[in-house]
C-alpha cells in the first residue's frame, strides 16, 4: 500500500475488498430506547446532521479538521442503521476539493467502506457524480492517494458496469487511468493490484443488462492475462501477490461468465491455460513447475519440468497432511480447512456460481421438497452457518497472529485462494471453449501412465491427491469433472483389449493408458479422502468417467475395482457420499449395458455385497434383513428353474427404498426429513429408485427374477404422498413394462421359454391397475407424475392386455381418452403417444367403435398449440392410418364400409394440414397420408367431396419429396408415394399429380445426399404393378433412364458414412430396371434400346453383382433370395423376346439380348465359382 501522506492518520487495517453486493441494503439494529445515550444509530445520526450543518460554513481550517473528525468517525463506526449512503457521499466529496488530498484519502476511505458496510445499490446520478470524482482525483492528486481512490472506484462500479459506459474510454481507453496503474512497469504492487481489481470489478455482468463492447472486452483480458504471466519479484511479499492474481483471475472469470465470451483462437486458448495451469499448483507444498507461455494441442503428453528436490518432499508432506487430516477430524474440522477459511471472505466468491453447481449436483436435481445443505457450505467443509456473510468484505489481517507461524499460515491461505480461484476460472473457461479444441489439451491436465524414466506430468489429479486443502481438492475434482462430461466420443477411440506390439504408441493405447491411469488415480484418492465433502466429489467424478469411458474396447478389470472400492462409501454416515456412490453404481449397470464384466459383478452373492468400513452404519452389512421377497422363488423365470442368488445391488436398492431406516443414522441425515424419519433420506431412495430403473433397463433377464416385487416396490412409492418418490416408482414401473415388450417382441433373442410368462405379466399390470396407478394417472396437481403414469401405462404387453379384465382393458383406455384433453401440455402429450401405442393391439385395432374415439382424440391434439403435443399426435396418428392398412387386409371390405366417411375425410385434411407443420410433425404426417390414401376406396375417390382433398394431400407429398426437410421427414415422403401407387383405385396413369410424383422420385433418387432416401425413393418407382400406371412412353423413359443414372452414381457420396448403404441402394435400383423391364411395352423399346447402347457396359458390373451378392439392408425392397433375382430376370427375358418377336427385327437394338448376355456371365462366373 502506498504510504501514507505527512499528517495522514495511519490506517486501521487492511481494507475491505468488494464483494457481491445485494439489491437491498442490510438492516441494522433498531432506533435505540433512550435518545439521550449515546450509541451507534444516535452517533451516526448526529455525524450525518453534522456533514450537512458543514456545507453552509465557509471553507477553512476548522472546518478541515472537522471534516476529518467526522470522516474518522463514520469510517469507525461497525454497525448502526443505514443513513442515506449515496446522500453522504456526495455531500462528503462536495465538501472535499481535490486540492486536499489528505482529506481526498478520507473520503474515498468512506466511500469504500460506507458501499462495503451496508450493500447499497449506488443509483446512476450519485454514481456519475461520485465516479466523476475519483476520475479527476486520480488525474490531479499525488500518488500516495491513488490507492484509496481505486479502492473506492472499485466499490462504486462493482455490479454497476452497464451504468459506467460513458466512464469506460477515461479507464479502459487507449490511455486509460486503469490501464496505466495495471501496467507491468508500474512499480507499486498495490497500486497495480487495486486498478486490476476495479477492472474485474467492471467486468461483472448485470442480469437484463448490456455488457461491455468487444474492444473493452479484449483489452481487459489481455491485461489480466499479463498480470497472470507475470513472476513475484523479491521486493513484492506473497499475500499481494496473491491478491494480485486472484483479482485477475475473477477478472477473467467474469469476462468468460457474463461476456458469454467464446474463446476461438488457438494462441488466445493456450496462453489463458497455461497461465491456469501455473496458478493452480501456486504454492502447492513441495511442487514446483514450469510452464510454458502457452500450451499447444497435441495428442501426446506435454511433461512439465519439476525441481527435482521439491519433487521428492512432496510425498512426505502428502502423508503427513493426510495424518493431520485424520487427527483432526474427530473434531469436526477438516486438517487445514480452518485456515482456508480464515483467509479473505471476500475471495471465496471466486468459485462462482459454475463451481457452486456441481456441488450436491445428484441431491439437488432430484425433485424432492425437503431442505439440502447449502452448497457453499458442502464446497467449504463446514456447517452451515446462521446467516449469510457480508461477501464485499474482506478479513481481517489481525485474524491471524504476527508470528512466523501465523504469518505462514496466511499465506499458505492466500495461496490455497489462488489455486481456488484458478480452478474456478479453468471452469469456467471449459464452457467457454468447443469440446473437440478442448481435448487437444487432454494430456496437459489429465494423467498418464508414466514412462520407464519419466515423471509422470503434473495434472488436476496431483491437486485432488497432494493439495492439503479440501476445498481446493473439491475443486480441482470438479473442473476434471467437467472436462470428462461429453466425452464419450473423444474417450470412444481408445482401444486396448490387444497387445500392441508395435515401434510407436497408437493414439487409442495413449487414450486407454489415460483412462486407466484416471482410474488408478481417482481410487487412490478415494481411500485417501478424509473429507466428506471432497469424497462426494471423488465419487462423483468416477461416475462422469464411467458414464463416458468405453469400457468394451478396454481390458476387464477396470470396472470391478471401481465396484469393490465403493462398497464400502453405501454404508457411509455422510447422506451425500451414499447418494453419490449410488449414482455411481448406477453409472456402472447403465454404461454400454450390458457388459459382461458387469453381470458377473451383478451375479456375485449378497453375503459379499459389503464390507466393514470405520464409517459403515452399524449393522448395515445384514441389509438390514433382505427383502421379503429375495429369497422366494423367482416370479418372472420359467418354472423348474432353481432361484438364483438375489443380486446384490438390486437387494440393496428395494431395502433403502421400503423398509424403515435403522436408529443409528448420520446427523447428516437430519438435514434431509424425510415422512418423519420413518425412511431413508428423500434423495438417497430417489438414488435407489433411479438405480433400480437403470438396471431393470439394462439387466433386464436378471432384474426379471424378482419381476413381481419390483412390481410392489414400483406400487409403494406411488402409494407415497412424496410426489417425487411416486414420480421414480412411475419411472421404474415403465421400466419393467419396457423389458417385457422387448422380451417379447419377434426378433428378441431371448428364447419363448426364458421369457417373463404372460401370465405372470397379466398378474403384474393386474396388481397396478388395482392399486396405486389409477390414481396417479388422476393426480392433476403434479403433470410430470401424470405424464410418467400415462408412460407407464403405454408400455403393457398386448397379449397381457387382451386377458385383462373387461372392466380393467376400458379403464385404460377411458383414463388415456380423458387425458388427452389435459390442459397441461405434457401430459397431454403423454396420453396422445399411449393412445397411438393402443390403436396397434390386436384386440383393439378391429374395434371400429375404439378406432373412431381414438382418432377423434388424436385429430383434436394434432390441433394443440404445443408442438410436442402435435409431434406425439401425429406420431399416433401414423400409427392410427397403419392399423388402417393392417383391418383392410385382414377384415376386407367390412371394415372399410364400417369406417366414416366423414372421420376419413378428416383424417385426411387433417394429415394435409399437418404436413406443412415443422418437421417432427411432417414426418409423421405425411406417413399418415400414405396410409390414408392407400385405403380410399373408389367409392371415396368419385365423391367429390373427397376430390379435392386427395388433389390437395398429393400435392403436399410431392411438394414433401422434393423439399429441403430433414432427410427423416423425405424418406416417409417417399414411403408414403409408394403406398399411393398400391391403391388402384387412384388414377395412376392419367392424373396430373401423378406425372409430378414420378417427377420428383426420379430426381430424389439420382440426386438425394442421403443414401436412405434414394432406397425408399427407387423402392416407390418399382411399386406400380401394370405398365399403364406410368403413363406415356416419355414418363416411363424418363423414369428408366433416372434409374440408369442413379446407378451410375450409387458410389458418389460427400458423406463416407452413406457408403454403407451403397450395397443395398445398388440392389434396389436394379430391382427396379428389372421390374420396368418387366412391364415394357413394345413402344418403350427403342428409347430403352438407345438407353443401354449408351450405358449398358456402365451398369452391367451392377447387374452382375445384384445376381451374385444376397442383400444387405432389411429396408430395401429388392428380394435377398439369389434364385428369386435370376427369376426376375428371366420374366424379363421372356416378356423382351416376346415383343421383339412382333416386331419383326424393327427395333434398333434388341434389349433382351442384353439381359440375356448378363445372364450367361453370370452364370459362367457361378460354374467357376463352384469349380
Amino acid at each position: 500500500m502506498a504510504a501514507a501522506g505527512p499528517g495522514q492518520p495511519a490506517e486501521p487495517g487492511q481494507p475491505a475488498e468488494p464483494g457481491p453486493a445485494g439489491s437491498q441494503a442490510m438492516a441494522g439494529p433498531g432506533q435505540p430506547v433512550e435518545p439521550a445515550e449515546p450509541g451507534p444509530a444516535g452517533s451516526l445520526r448526529r455525524c450525518v446532521a453534522r456533514l450537512g450543518a458543514l456545507r453552509a460554513r465557509p471553507d477553512g481550517g476548522g472546518r478541515r479538521t472537522e471534516l476529518h473528525l467526522l470522516f474518522d468517525q463514520l469510517i469507525s463506526e461497525s454497525c448502526g442503521p443505514e443513513p442515506d449512503v449515496c446522500a453522504v457521499l456526495v455531500q462528503g466529496c462536495q465538501l472535499v476539493p481535490l486540492d486536499q488530498e489528505h482529506l481526498v484519502s478520507k473520503v474515498c476511505q468512506l466511500i469504500h467502506q460506507l458501499l462495503n458496510r451496508y450493500q447499497v445499490m449506488v443509483d446512476e446520478q450519485s454514481l456519475n457524480f461520485l465516479l466523476s470524482y475519483c476520475i479527476s482525483a486520480l488525474r490531479q492528486c499525488s500518488s500516495w492517494t491513488h490507492v484509496e481512490i481505486l479502492q473506492a472506484l472499485a466499490a462504486l462500479v462493482y455490479n454497476n458496469g452497464p451504468k459506467c459506459q460513458k466512464f469506460l474510454p477515461d479507464l479502459l481507453g487507449k490511455a486509460g487511468l486503469l490501464l496505466q496503474f495495471s501496467d507491468p512497469a508500474q512499480p507499486d504492487v498495490e497500486l497495480r493490484r487495486a486498478a486490476v481489481r476495479s477492472m474485474a470489478n467492471l467486468c461483472l455482468s448485470v442480469p437484463g443488462q448490456p455488457y461491455l463492447d468487444e474492444s473493452y472486452r479484449s483489452v481487459c483480458f489481455q491485461t489480466f492475462l499479463i498480470v497472470l504471466q507475470s513472476s513475484k519479484t523479491t521486493d513484492v511479499d506473497d499475500i499481494t501477490f496473491c491478491m494480485l492474481l486472484q483479482s485477475a483471475l475473477k477478472g477473467v472469470q467474469s469476462l468468460l461468465n457474463g461476456g458469454k465470451m467464446k474463446l476461438m483462437q488457438i494462441d488466445q486458448i493456450g496462453a489463458l491455460l497455461a497461465v491456469l495451469k501455473k496458478c493452480m499448483f501456486h504454492g502447492l507444498p513441495g511442487l514446483s513447475i514450469e510452464v510454458p507461455t502457452a500450451l499447444y494441442p497435441a495428442p501426446l503428453p506435454q511433461y512439465d519440468k519439476r525441481s527435482p528436490v521439491k519433487q521428492e518432499q512432496s510425498e512426505p508432506a502428502t502423508s503427513n497432511r493426510r495424518k493431520k487430516c485424520k487427527g483432526k477430524q474427530k473434531k469436526g474440522e477438516y486438517g487445514e480447512e480452518g485456515r482456508e477459511d480464515s483467509g479473505d471472505a471476500g475471495e471465496e466468491s471466486a468459485l462462482g456460481a459454475d463451481m457452486v453447481k456441481l456441488q450436491l449436483g445428484d441431491v439437488q436435481s432430484s425433485p424432492c421438497p425437503e431442505p439440502r445443505p447449502r452448497v457453499s457450505d458442502v464446497c467449504a467443509g463446514k456447517d452451515p452457518p446462521s446467516c449469510q456473510p457480508c461477501k464485499r468484505l474482506s478479513s481481517s489481517e489481525s485474524e491471524y497472529s504476527d508470528t512466523e507461524g501465523g504469518i505462514q499460515s496466511k499465506v499458505r491461505s492466500y495461496q490455497a485462494n489462488v489455486r481456488q480461484g484458478a480452478l474456478a476460472c479453468f471452469l469456467s473457461t471449459i464452457k467457454s471453449i468447443e469440446k473437440r479444441v478442448l481435448y487437444g489439451y487432454w494430456s496437459a491436465f489429465v494423467p498418464d501412465a508414466p514412462g520407464i524414466g519419466s515423471p509422470q506430468s503434473v495434472s488436476l489429479m496431483t491437486i485432488a491427491l497432494k493439495d492439503p486443502s479440501p476445498k481446493t481438492r473439491a475443486c480441482a475434482l470438479q473442473v476434471l469433472s467437467a472436462f470428462l462430461e461429453g466425452s464419450k466420443q473423444f474417450l470412444s477411440v481408445a482401444e486396448d483389449a490387444n497387445d500392441h506390439k508395435r515401434a510407436f504408441t497408437p493414439f487409442s493405447v495413449t487414450i486407454a493408458s489415460s483412462i486407466r491411469e484416471l482410474h488408478r488415480c481417482l481410487l487412490l484418492a478415494l481411500v485417501a479422502e478424509s473429507s466428506s465433502q471432497t469424497l462426494t466429489q471423488i465419487i462423483k467424478c468416477l461416475a462422469n468417467l464411467v458414464s463416458n469411458a468405453p469400457y468394451s474396447r478396454l481390458k476387464p478389470g477396470l470396472l470391478t475395482r471401481v465396484w469393490n472400492q465403493i462398497k464400502p462409501y453405501i454404508s457411509h454416515k455422510d447422506v451425500n457420499v451414499r447418494v453419490s456412490s449410488l449414482t455411481l453404481l448406477g453409472a456402472i449397470v447403465s454404461v454400454q449395458a450390458p457388459l459382461p464384466e458387469v453381470q458377473l459383478l451383478l451375479q456375485q452373492p449378497s453375503s459379499s455385497g459389503l464390507s466393514s468400513s470405520g464409517s459403515a452404519t452399524p449393522g448395515r452389512e445384514q441389509w438390514r434383513k433382505a427383502v421379503p421377497w429375495a429369497g422366494e422363488s423367482p416370479q418372472g423365470s420359467p418354472a423348474g428353474c432353481a432361484a438364483p442368488e438375489p443380486c446384490w445391488l438390486l437387494c440393496l436398492c428395494v431395502s433403502l427404498v421400503v423398509l424403515p431406516r435403522e436408529d443409528s443414522c448420520s446427523d447428516s441425515d437430519a438435514t434431509f426429513p424425510s415422512l418423519g424419519s420413518v425412511y431413508e433420506p428423500c434423495p438417497l431412495r430417489l438414488e435407489a429408485l433411479q438405480v433400480l430403473a437403470l438396471l431393470v433397463k439394462g439387466y433386464f433377464p436378471m432384474a426379471q427374477s424378482y419381476f413381481l416385487g419390483l412390481g410392489e416396490v414400483a406400487c409403494r412409492c406411488m402409494e407415497e404422498m412424496d410426489p417425487s418418490i411416486q414420480l421414480h416408482g412411475a419411472k421404474l414401473l415403465e421400466e419393467l413394462g419396457t423389458g417385457v415388450l422387448q422380451q417379447h417382441k419377434p426378433d428378441s433373442p431371448t428364447a419363448p421359454e426364458q421369457r417373463v410368462p404372460v401370465s405372470v405379466v397379466v398378474t403384474f399390470w393386474t396388481m397396478m391397475l388395482n392399486g396405486p396407478l389409477p390414481g396417479t394417472l388422476q393426480n392433476s396437481p403434479h403433470a410430470t407424475l401424470q405424464t410418467s403414469a400415462c408412460d407407464a401405462l403405454s408400455s403393457i404387453l398386448p397379449e397381457a392386455f387382451s386377458l385383462l379384465q373387461g372392466d380393467q382393458q376400458i379403464l385404460c383406455v377411458t383414463l388415456l381418452l380423458g387425458l388427452n384433453h389435459s390442459e397441461n401440455p405434457l401430459v397431454k402429450a403423454a396420453a396422445a403417444r399411449a393412445l397411438g401405442v393402443y390403436i396397434l393391439f390386436p384386440c383393439l385395432r378391429q374395434d371400429v367403435m375404439f378406432v373412431a374415439d381414438t382418432a377423434n382424440a388424436i385429430l383434436n391434439s394434432l390441433h394443440d398449440k404445443s408442438p410436442n403435443v402435435r409431434a406425439k399426435a401425429a406420431w399416433s396418428l401414423g400409427n392410427l392410418t397403419d392399423t388402417l392398412i393392417i383391418n383392410m387386409e385382414t377384415m376386407g371390405q367390412s371394415f372399410q364400409e364400417e369406417l366414416s366417411d366423414l372421420l376419413l375425410l378428416k383424417l385426411l385434411r387433417s394429415a394435409t394440414e399437418a404436413s406443412k407443420d415443422r418437421d417432427k410433425v411432417k414426418s409423421n404426417a405425411v406417413r399418415a397420408l400414405g396410409n390414408v390414401l392407400h385405403f380410399l376406396q373408389p367409392c371415396h375417390v368419385a365423391n367429390p367431396r373427397f376430390r379435392e382433398a386427395i388433389e390437395e394431400s398429393l400435392q403436399a407429398l410431392v411438394a414433401t419429396v422434393g423439399s429441403e426437410a430433414t432427410m427423416k421427414v423425405r424418406w416417409n415422403a417417399c414411403y408414403a408415394l409408394g403406398n399411393v401407387f398400391k391403391n388402384p383405385a387412384l388414377p395412376l396413369g392419367e392424373a396430373p399429380w401423378a406425372s409430378q410424383a414420378f417427377s420428383a422420385l426420379s430426381s430424389v433418387v439420382k440426386s438425394c445426399k442421403n443414401f436412405k432416401v434414394r432406397i425408399k425413393s427407387a423402392m416407390a418407382l418399382s411399386i406400380p404393378s401394370r405398365r399403364e400406371c406410368y403413363g406415356s412412353t416419355e414418363q416411363f423413359c424418363h423414369i428408366w433412364s433416372a434409374l440408369v443414372v442413379a446407378l451410375q452414381r450409387s458410389e458418389d457420396t460427400e458423406d463416407f458414412l452413406e457408403f454403407k448403404y451403397s450395397s443395398s441402394l445398388r440392389s434396389q435400383l436394379c430391382q427396379a430396371l428389372l421390374h420396368l423391364l418387366q412391364l415394357a411395352r413394345s413402344s418403350d423399346l427403342p428409347l430403352l434400346g438407345s438407353s443401354l447402347r449408351e450405358h449398358g457396359q456402365a451398369i452391367r458390373p451392377y447387374v452382375l453383382q445384384y445376381l451374385s451378392c444376397p442383400g444387405q439392408d432389411s429396408e430395401a425392397g429388392a428380394p435377398t433370395d439369389l434364385g428369386d433375382r435370376e427369376r426376375a430376370l428371366q420374366r424379363a427375358i421372356e416378356h423382351l423376346s416376346a415383343m421383339e418377336r412382333q416386331l419383326q427385327g424393327k427395333a434398333r437394338l434388341r434389349v433382351s439380348l442384353f439381359l440375356e448376355d448378363v445372364l450367361t456371365l453370370h452364370a459362367n462366373a457361378a460354374e467357376l465359382a463352384e469349380a
